[in-house]
């Protein structure tokens, strides 16, 4: 007999879902047994055990990002389904289609106050606010299924199927009874109109063949469009700016990009933005507006799958529903070669100075290690065809200023969240969907002691299954939560408040030691080359753990000038580590 978690599984093997990650409980023991039942078969649908279930989030998310596909979540009921919430609602926020399958109590204990009993649907309301379903019948289960895959995809937002222990080990109910109340749904991605209406691209190009200084700002809904993209900022001399989720959208070698934008952006994308008179934005939602420029400069363009992200950020003449790629590539036919190319070359001269002052301010001394540094001196050395995940914090500032994309790579980490310890599970779900490719996570101490530190252990287990050994894991230890820290300096003007911000101290290399892999401490800034070179040259996993400066703020140039008074105000008040704090923000302020 087949069962519903039978069912389950063979539908979304049907819809092309190859992995899930999850951790087991009794809420999904029917779900589990038949893995066990599949397990060996033609038809391969793994399950993958994480530490624990926000992690199999994030790992469903990261598999979103890194290829294309649905990522998909498996967790038991009560305190398993709570522990997904902050990985799905990194998906939410980043707009990846993520399903999450939870199990529940069985139906006749619901209402009656039972152990682990949840209100499921109302926890899972916001973050999967699209469809959140429970089944009641083994014959819902099809279309739910259906549905929640189907809006997933389409959607690019969380969807929740929520399944009672006891329905799962029913007999399954594929094909509905014909009769009225059933319903027959199918499998297969929907399909939505991909470019706007010829007349709105003629209005779109007349705006921006009109500007003398254009500035486009790429982010993650760009993925895909990269030959478009340069079409178009060669036609109009653009720059190109890219939001911290598009960091992959355009390679950092193009002369004319000016890399990330915003509290973590370059001196050039600053500055770009506060001179241009034309903005376009394409996929982005980039949530900063005081980086754009000022309200009533700029004539504005933007491009989104979704049009409820459209004139958000900043006040825009013309509005285009579509997809990027398609919508670029609809575009170009009507858009003017600008001839005169002073604003190109402007752009060029601010981005090449902006490359020389970041390596500049990476090479000044530190104690022991500058985390500037660790970065530049990676970034020549990032393998071909490399995948990228960062953390939330210093790591992310770091990751967007300093490493510089090179075509064919791939990067992300949490961008509308920000939530710290993903990097770990997104770059092992990353290695997982593209075993022949070399993964590097960069991260800090503080997200390393969250997941990190976990995650090694399942990066232990599943090494020997990656036909490409390369996999790194940074840790910047500092010993200190050390965004936060700076955010109270130079945002509130409080001194660092030790009971918050430190961190118990931990050897990372050594513990990767312990597990099997590799692992090496650096604490002095002249081996980070020979460092580098060694890890990424490993036969197998291997964990850098980089002594770095706490007191170097984790800002570009142009910005800490504007929170020094703010940081001074803070070390007024008593600040115990006055003296390396003022040392760090003149070694970062403007040359």
């Amino acid at each position: 007999m087949a069962t519903v978690g039978d069912f389950l599984l063979e539908r979304l093997h049907q819809w092309g879902v190859r992995r899930i990650f999850g951790y087991p409980g009794d809420g999904i023991n029917g779900i589990m047994a038949a893995f066990g039942r599949r397990d060996g078969g033609d038809a391969a649908l793994e399950f993958i055990q994480t530490r624990h279930e926000e992690m199999a989030a994030f790992m469903a998310c990261a598999h979103a990002k890194f290829t294309g596909e649905v990522g998909v979540c498996l967790a038991t009921s009560g305190p398993g389904a709570v522990h997904l919430l902050n990985g799905l609602y990194d998906a939410k926020l980043d707009h990846q289609p993520v399903v999450a399958i939870v199990g529940q109590q069985q139906r006749s204990a619901l209402g009656a106050s039972y152990q682990q009993e949840i209100d499921l649907m109302a926890l899972f309301k916001d973050v999967a606010g699209e469809y959140v379903q429970m089944a009641a019948t083994s014959e819902q289960l099809r279309h739910l299924v259906d549905r929640a895959v189907r809006i997933a995809q389409s959607e690019r937002c969380v969807t929740c199927i929520i399944i009672p222990n006891d329905l799962q080990e029913e007999e399954a109910m594929p094909t509905p009874p014909r009769e009225h109340g059933s319903t027959f749904s199918g499998v297969g991605a929907a399909r939505r109109a991909q470019v706007p209406p010829e007349d709105a691209l003629v209005e779109t190009a007349s705006i921006l063949n009109a500007g003398r200084k254009v500035a486009i700002l790429a982010g993650a809904g760009a993925h895909g469009a990269q030959d478009e993209l340069i079409e178009v900022a060669e036609l109009l001399g653009a720059g190109v700016a890219k939001a911290l989720l598009g960091k992959a959208v355009l390679p950092d070698d193009l002369p004319f990009v000016t890399g990330s934008i915003g509290i973590i952006g370059t001196r050039a994308s600053n500055e770009m933005m506060q001179e241009c008179d034309t903005l376009l934005m394409v996929g982005s939602s980039f949530p900063y507006a005081e980086f754009l420029p000022p309200e009533g400069q700029a004539r504005g363009v933007q491009i989104d799958i979704d049009g409820r992200m459209l004139s958000l950020r900043y006040p825009m003449e013309a509005n285009l529903v579509g997809d990027a790629r398609a919508t670029l590539r609809a575009l170009i036919p009507h858009l003017q070669r600008k001839e005169d190319r002073g604003w190109r070359e402007t752009i060029e001269g601010k981005v090449d100075r902006s490359w020389r002052e970041l390596q500049q301010k990476a090479m000044e001394p530190a104690k022991p290690v500058n985390p500037q540094r660790v970065f530049t001196e990676l970034s020549p050395r990032l393998p071909d065809k490399v995948i990228l995940a960062a953390d939330s914090g210093s790591a992310a500032a770091w990751y967007a200023l300093d490493l510089r994309i090179r075509r064919g790579m791939l990067a992300s980490l949490s961008g509308g969240l920000a939530t710290m310890g993903c990097a770990v599970p997104y770059a092992l779900a990353a290695k997982l969907a593209h075993p022949d490719r070399p993964v590097i996570a960069l991260a800090g101490d503080g997200a390393m002691q969250m997941n990190g530190i976990n995650g090694l252990m399942s990066i232990a287990w599943h090494r020997a299954r990656w036909s490409d050994p390369t996999f790194v894991v940074l840790v910047l230890n500092n010993r200190d939560l050390n965004f936060v820290t700076w955010e109270q300096r130079g945002n509130q003007g409080e001194p660092k408040y030790e009971a918050s911000q430190r961190l118990p101290d931990f050897s990372y290399a050594a513990y990767a030691r312990l597990l099997g892999l590799d692992g090496l401490r650096v604490d002095d800034p002249e081996q980070l080359g020979a460092a580098w070179e060694q890890a990424l040259s490993a036969d197998g996993p291997f964990v850098l753990e980089v002594m770095v400066d706490p007191n170097i703020p984790p800002l570009p140039p142009h910005t800490v000038q504007k929170q020094k008074d703010k940081v001074e105000e803070a070390l007024a008040k008593g600040d115990a580590e006055a003296h390396d704090v003022r040392r760090g923000v003149d070694t970062q302020s403007p040359s």
